[in-house]
């Protein structure tokens, strides 16, 4: 996910990206602890986009 796709956004379509990803991100973790789970990069890369979208979150608060 690109950052420039993520400032098109408004903050309400965010905070439901955001949602959406923790959701996933929780249901990687437990398929990893259970050992379900082919490709173990998948949890490091969703970490990062979760992060990207709070970013440009926190950037919108900050320019109004």
């Amino acid at each position: 996910m690109k950052v420039s796709e993520l400032r098109e956004l408004n903050s309400a379509e965010l905070a439901a990206k955001v949602a959406t990803m923790e959701k996933d991100l929780f249901m990687l973790k437990f398929k990893h602890g259970i050992r379900q789970l082919d490709n173990t990069a998948k949890l490091s890369s969703l970490k990062k986009d979760i992060a990207r979208v709070k970013t440009v979150i926190m950037q919108q608060k900050h320019n109004g």
